[in-house]
């Protein structure tokens, strides 16, 4: 009984891009665990920007830092 969290920021993700998450994920381990999609379970946690860290950086700090060093 597989059991898969997928965590996002909350950005906006749409019910048909958590659909084919969902979809994806349990496609995944039917392929190539061979899990019964049935007995599959995927939660999608949507995240808080203020409560979500890369780098030792707020995401929104750290994104601000790469967009800069891309120009």
């Amino acid at each position: 009984m597989p059991y898969v969290n997928i965590q996002v920021t909350r950005e906006g993700v749409t019910q048909e891009q958590k659909s084919q998450l969902i979809k994806g994920a349990t496609d995944l381990l039917v392929d190539v665990l061979g899990k019964t999609p049935s007995t599959t379970f995927v939660v999608i946690d949507e995240v808080e920007m203020e409560n979500w860290g890369i780098g030792g950086l707020p995401v929104e700090e750290f994104r601000a830092q790469v967009s800069l060093k891309g120009r």
